[in-house]
């Protein structure tokens, strides 16, 4: 391990994928949430998409009727983008998003559960 997470607030992760359905989830393109829980007993909620799933929600969102007015000219983002729905790639992710501080300070307040 990098010396550069020595530092690291231990947590633990709850992973939508690993507990609903574990054999339907594409590690590159999907999303899900996640809980990260704190020793210290913070607890955060984010929507996490993968960098392809963008595209996908882009390219489905292009292809179907306008419902809504002026979707086309937007799309929602979720708290986070990571490459891989893999318990290492958002581990790594948090911890060293942990490094710039507090995750609703390096991310968006409304993340705390």
């Amino acid at each position: 391990m990098s010396n550069k997470f020595l530092n690291t607030p231990k947590f633990s992760l709850w992973l939508e994928f690993e507990e609903v359905e574990p054999e339907s989830w594409d590690i590159y393109n999907d999303y899900c949430n996640i809980h990260i829980n704190f020793e210290d007993g913070k607890q955060y909620g984010l929507n996490i998409w993968t960098f392809d799933y963008f595209k996908t929600i882009i390219e489905d969102n292009l292809n179907k009727e306008k419902t809504l007015k002026n979707n086309d000219l937007y799309i929602l983002p979720p708290d986070l983008f990571v490459k891989q729905l893999t318990r290492d790639c958002i581990e790594a992710t948090i911890k060293d998003l942990l490094q710039y501080g507090d995750l609703e300070q390096v991310l968006n307040n409304n993340i705390i559960a």
